[in-house]
């Protein structure tokens, strides 16, 4: 026994190097995504690890501390400089560390989060760059926005950043569709008189759930459309569905239910945390009568958009589904949310990727929300509307629209 004993120690030495190394971290890829108020980068990791984000002044640098790691990302392909971020840098200021630098342009207040592994997305750190003064000018727009009469439609394109959403066989991303579809509509809304669009998402970023809905709500928006696109095992399924709120219990139908689910994923996916986005607003209690009326208000608004996209291309289902999507937790807000179509299907995700068809969408979502808005008693005439289906061919048809004030 005593020879064998040198054997394994033999051995155990031999194995320290490779024990090593595979306990150490990796950061294996490197992203940066800009939205108005705050810049976010993301570093995709082999392993949960440890560290540390603190500011430098005096020029101002963010660092990042990763213990027990090493880098073998290409910094070289982040594009900089962006709005907030000049320069990346890396380097090893003791054995035990990896020290990544991002010089600023401006003072930001750092936020960081670790991700866990999850729909193919491996460990992520996650680091906000948050622009104060930015922020602040974004606050006081919407609260502009308050203050202007019109009708206001709020348009949020889903998913962005770090979550792509649904992806084609031909690797069409349902966040690209969404921005896409929901320009086209904020331009025909901003184009008509007395109404403007607001746009939840302007760029590729990720916008958490409920901040979304309490950026309708400063919005002081008339109805909001959330705009996705549904992806299945099957190729072939295709056509356009429309969701308003299950506001009490569970959701009945099982293919809706599971569609909530996956859409109320997408702060996991796209790195939000745990109390990231606190609106109390988001939970206030409504009474009966004011609950009863919004949600009958969204059916009304799912039901004329339906009919409206019949004339864009197929429809899944003929009537309104609900089920508890959180982006429309705006109860005072008649809500709804969209798919446009199945990005699985080959064939719908080449209408999808078309400009052409991406326009016929949104003006079948502005027709939706004229009819809507006569309906409800905020629009004079029905011409506006029906010219508006036709796709809004001139500025002089656009003039025609007139549209009262938002009060009700």
């Amino acid at each position: 026994m005593k020879s064998i004993r040198p054997i394994f120690g033999l051995i155990a030495l031999l194995l320290l190097p490779m024990l090593a190394s595979a306990a150490e971290g990796e950061v294996r890829d490197v992203r940066l995504w800009t939205a108005p108020d705050h810049s976010r980068v993301v570093f995709d990791l082999n392993q949960k690890v440890e560290y540390k984000v603190f500011r430098l002044h005096s020029p101002e640098r963010i660092v990042i501390d990763i213990e027990h790691a090493k880098i073998i990302s290409d910094l070289k392909n982040l594009k900089l400089p962006d709005p907030v971020v000049q320069t990346v840098r890396h380097g090893k200021p003791t054995p035990d560390v990896l020290r990544i630098v991002m010089d600023v342009k401006e003072k930001v207040q750092p936020r960081s989060f670790l991700l866990k592994p999850m729909q193919g997305k491996p460990y992520r750190l996650v680091v906000d760059l948050t622009r104060p003064e930015q922020a602040k000018k974004a606050a006081v727009t919407a609260g502009e926005s308050k203050s202007k009469k019109g009708l206001i439609i709020a348009i949020d394109a889903g998913h962005g950043g770090e979550d792509p959403g649904a992806v084609g066989p031909r690797k069409l991303y349902e966040k690209q569709v969404t921005l896409a579809v929901a320009k086209e509509l904020a331009k025909i809304v901003n184009a008509t008189p007395g109404m403007k669009a607001v746009l939840i998402r302007k760029g590729d970023y990720f916008v958490p759930l409920k901040k979304r809905v309490l950026l309708a709500r400063k919005s002081k928006a008339d109805l909001m459309i959330s705009i996705h696109a549904d992806a299945v095992r099957q190729r072939n399924v295709e056509g356009a569905s429309v969701y308003t709120l299950s506001e009490r219990g569970a959701t009945q139908d099982k293919a809706a239910r599971a569609l909530a689910a996956k859409e109320n994923a997408a702060d996991e996916i796209g790195g939000v945390e745990i109390d990231q986005v606190d609106d109390p607003m988001v939970n206030m209690i409504l009474g009966d009568m004011f609950r009863r009326d919004s949600l009958n208000s969204s059916q009304i608004l799912a039901e004329s958009i339906i009919g409206k996209l019949r004339g864009a291309g197929p429809i899944k289902y003929s009537t309104p589904k609900r089920a508890r999507f959180v982006v429309l937790g705006a109860m005072e807000i008649p809500s709804v949310l969209v798919e446009l179509d199945y990005i699985s299907n080959p064939a719908r995700e080449k209408k999808l990727k078309s400009s052409k068809h991406q326009k016929r969408l949104a003006s079948a979502l502005f027709g939706a929300s004229m009819n809507f808005f006569e309906k409800m008693g905020r629009i004079k005439s029905s011409t506006g509307q029906a010219k508006s289906s036709a796709g809004l061919k001139s500025a002089a048809d656009q003039k025609q629209l007139a549209v009262n004030s938002p009060t009700l």
